[in-house]
């Protein structure tokens, strides 16, 4: 395969604004990005310096020509890219995964217009509205409508000559009182037209100027005695303020703006829109879009941000996000609210995108459990600042009884879920009373001992159920061994969950949400469950042999051989001294019996 001479190409390119494209040896384009200074953007994926990830090795490796298109302004460049995108859907670039065909509000192009909604877009004149990303919500837009305004259903054609010439009949519509009888000329088009007008601002969210007018007509009714009127006028006010009511979420001189939220995973982001004006929201969806080159959350927004507001012929003038996106706009302005009401709507674009995003994650996950894997895995890595996923963890706990009967759980989680059969315990032997640093040196000394001897592999991460005094006492069994450097290790303090870092005096706090303290938690929890039921039995056998040995004869290894045997006290209690003479001589079988007798 020829060599690409980008060093030749690079000098053709200028230091201005616009978009550029990248072919690959069939001269089949590949990718399309933007950038403020062309020369710069294009000249950063040739750069050995530059960190890049191994997808966009693979671009770079492909490219063999580059053009360009210079534009005036950044926000032109930000158009044409997604405009071209959409067209050309190159291989390497962010892919929108939206394959629903949304509906539309239409109000027919046509005397007396109707109102329905649609999934396809004619360009007859009509006026479109949308599209509804809830088809319930359109419902109950379009309820509403049918509720409080008479409008006919028909589609016939009501050209005044036809009205004139008498062609049509009232139908079963106007005797339900759902249609004044445009078809026979019982209500003029500029009576239907006003309805229609209010209609629009319904529908643009302008409820409160229709609100106003409607209530200056309702008290002309009334002054005018004319109360049938008046009636059915505050019963369209009710319906309207109802609706508004569930409608407005901030104030109403918010009148008209964009606002965009985004929520990244490793190979998908999800955005958020709402379309926001005077005060309420009518518009609004949520999409995916699925990662190609590792692309910053910067990168998704903007592009997200050039789809949504041309599918939904969006020409508001500032738009609210969630960080700045670095596009200077000369006609729009970009926000990022720290308080007030445009931080209400912003932490409520937050909330959608990332009630989606889980939705949408937990949907990809039962359908393919491995996902959520990779994805924990992936989280634990980067929470824990480890620089290999922790597909094998070990966590330690001790256990004693006033300072008697010491014990030492490991438990072993593979790709986040425990892992059973490889629990293990230690009874403690090196340790003279209750010394948990002395006891936890010596359990991790001996598990990686054997580790080492057996070759099992070592794990990637090493929880310890303890402070910094417990860590330390680890990593000094770990240092004797010489893999200190091989694995993470980390301690969980009980009191406040905090999470200690050898050699840090200072612990580190996860979110008490996060599913990377849950795995941790859970698997102190599990060390904690796996250790006490080991200790506990160790210490009942204990307490049950400290008691046989008040038997007259009977000493310390007596009594466990008794225990071993029999399973428990009841049963040596309810021995004959013929059974007992399986365990024991004839001497202390008479014993025993002696014993249990004068209880």
């Amino acid at each position: 395969m020829e060599k690409f001479d980008y060093k030749t190409a690079l000098k053709n390119i200028p230091h201005k604004p616009g978009i550029y494209q990248f072919w690959d040896t069939e001269r089949e384009l590949i990718y399309i990005g933007k950038a403020k200074d062309l020369r710069n953007r294009v000249t950063s994926y040739f750069n050995k310096d530059t960190n890049v990830n191994a997808k966009t090795r693979v671009l770079v490796s492909k490219i063999r020509d580059i053009s360009f298109t210079i534009v005036d302004t950044e926000v032109d460049a930000w158009l044409l890219e997604n405009s071209l995108i959409k067209k050309h859907q190159p291989r390497y670039n962010v892919m929108l995964k939206d394959d629903k065909t949304y509906p539309w509000i239409i109000i027919k192009n046509e005397r007396f217009p109707r109102i329905f909604w649609t999934r396809r877009i004619v360009k007859d004149g009509s006026k479109y509205l949308g599209p509804y990303a809830s088809v319930s919500m359109m419902h109950a837009i379009l309820g509403l409508i049918k509720e409080t305004y008479p409008l006919r259903t028909c589609n016939l054609a009501l050209t005044k000559q036809n009205i004139d010439a008498g062609k049509f009949r009232v139908c079963l519509e106007y005797q339900l009182g759902n249609c004044k009888g445009p078809c026979q000329d019982y209500q003029t088009e500029d009576d239907y037209n006003n309805s229609i007008e209010e209609i629009k601002d319904i529908l643009n969210g302008r409820i409160g100027a229709v609100l106003r007018e409607m209530k200056t007509e309702m008290d002309n009714a009334i002054t005018n005695m004319n109360y049938e009127l008046a009636h059915r006028l505050k019963r369209k006010f009710e319906l309207l303020e109802n609706y508004q009511s569930k409608s407005t979420v901030v104030n109403s001189s918010i009148t008209d703006i964009d606002v965009f939220s985004i929520a990244s995973e490793e190979k998908i982001a999800f955005v958020n829109y709402l379309k926001v004006m005077n005060g309420t929201i009518i518009q609004t969806q949520t999409i995916e879009l699925k990662k190609r080159l590792d692309e910053s959350d910067e990168e998704l927004l903007t592009l997200a941000i050039t789809e949504f507001r041309g599918r939904y012929n969006s020409e508001s003038k500032e738009i609210i996000v969630p960080f700045n996106i670095g596009v200077d706009g000369s006609n729009v302005k970009f926000t990022v609210p720290k308080l007030g009401e445009k931080r209400k709507l912003l932490d409520l674009s937050q909330k959608n995108v990332q009630f989606f995003k889980k939705e949408r994650i937990d949907q990809y996950e039962k359908l393919n459990p491995e996902i959520r894997t990779e994805r924990l895995l992936t989280q634990l890595m980067k929470d824990l600042r480890m620089n290999q996923l922790p597909r094998h963890i070990e966590c330690f706990d001790n256990s004693n009884f006033q300072g008697k009967y010491p014990v030492s759980a490991i438990v072993v989680f593979r790709d986040g879920k425990p892992s059973k059969k490889d629990y293990r315990h230690f009874n403690v032997k090196t340790v003279v009373g209750p010394d948990d640093f002395a006891t936890m040196e010596e359990a991790v000394l001996r598990r990686y001992r054997r580790v080492l001897d057996e070759d099992t592999g070592l794990p990637q991460l090493i929880v310890i159920d303890g402070g910094k005094g417990q860590l330390s006492s680890a990593v000094k069994s770990l240092k004797l061994l010489g893999i200190d450097k091989q694995v993470t290790i980390i301690g969980i303090a009980k009191r406040l969950e905090e999470i200690y870092y050898p050699g840090d005096q200072y612990p580190m706090y996860l979110d008490k949400k996060s599913e990377t303290l849950k795995v941790i938690q859970h698997l102190r929890d599990e060390a904690h469950r796996f250790g006490i039921t080991f200790h506990r039995k160790k210490r009942d056998k204990g307490t049950l042999a400290t008691e046989l040995e008040l038997i007259e004869g009977i000493g310390k290894t007596t009594a466990e051989k008794l225990l071993k045997y029999f399973k428990s006290v009841k049963k040596i209690r309810e021995a004959n001294a013929d059974t007992l003479q399986e365990v024991v001589n004839g001497k202390q079988a008479k014993a025993i019996v002696a014993y249990f007798a004068g209880e």
